[in-house]
């Protein structure tokens, strides 16, 4: 597909991040590619810069990496990170989710019916990037309830790093019409939230991230034997 020179400079850099974005996701760029601008430039028909910027986009929501004599690349994504990441987000976001659901006010828990209703209409819409945000914009208002900025620091540090896996797993929910897992703990946790229930709020955020990270294990499988 080549794209209109006549579009908008920011048009025309959305367009080929959507191109590309879309390229990784469907795994016609694979783990490991070389994002290489001036091919890429020839392949959509546009100057080099758009495609700097898209790449850059692409690196900030962690799609895409550096990598040494290399330059950009498309993140390789291997069960051993996500086993570790997922371990250690279980670890903090369950404590945090704890720990917040103590404190969390009434109007806290209105802010996040709010960011849920918003990532339920990103869900309607198939938006997979403002779904994945609305929903760690609802989390972090909960786990900053818990009143200790570090553990939210790291946390959304975490949430950075694993970002390319929870696209896949949010992407493959999407795409499973009868998959009500990008909105169902979430909603359970709301409403632990709003009854005060620590214990229901930690165990909430346990079976999520469990339950995440053995939909992305499957949806991995599925494209290394594609």
């Amino acid at each position: 597909m080549v794209i209109s020179q006549r579009a908008e400079p920011t048009l025309l850099t959305d367009q080929v991040y959507s191109m590309i974005r879309a390229a990784i996701l469907s795994g016609d760029l694979p783990s490991g590619s070389r994002l290489k601008v001036r091919d890429l430039a020839e392949q959509v028909g546009t100057s080099v810069m758009p495609v700097r910027e898209a790449i850059r986009r692409l690196e900030e929501i962690g799609l895409a990496e550096r990598e040494p004599h290399k330059g950009a690349v498309v993140k390789t994504l291997t069960f051993e990170e996500l086993i570790h990441v997922y371990d250690v987000r279980r670890l903090l976001e369950t404590e945090a989710a704890r720990l917040g659901s103590e404190n969390v006010s009434s109007e806290d828990c209105n802010r996040m019916q709010a960011e849920y209703d918003l990532m339920r209409k990103a869900i309607d819409e198939r938006q997979v990037i403002p779904t994945l945000d609305h929903d760690e914009a609802m989390l972090a208002i909960l786990y900053q309830a818990a009143g200790n900025p570090v553990l939210l620091q790291m946390i959304r540090s975490l949430w950075q790093q694993c970002r390319a896996y929870k696209i896949v797993g949010a992407q493959g929910s999407l795409d499973n019409g009868n998959d009500d897992s990008l909105w169902r703990y979430q909603q359970d946790l709301i409403t632990a939230a709003r009854n005060s229930d620590p214990t229901a709020a930690a165990a909430v955020n346990s079976a999520s991230l469990l339950d995440a990270s053995e939909r992305i294990k499957a949806r991995l499988a599925d494209q290394h034997s594609a």
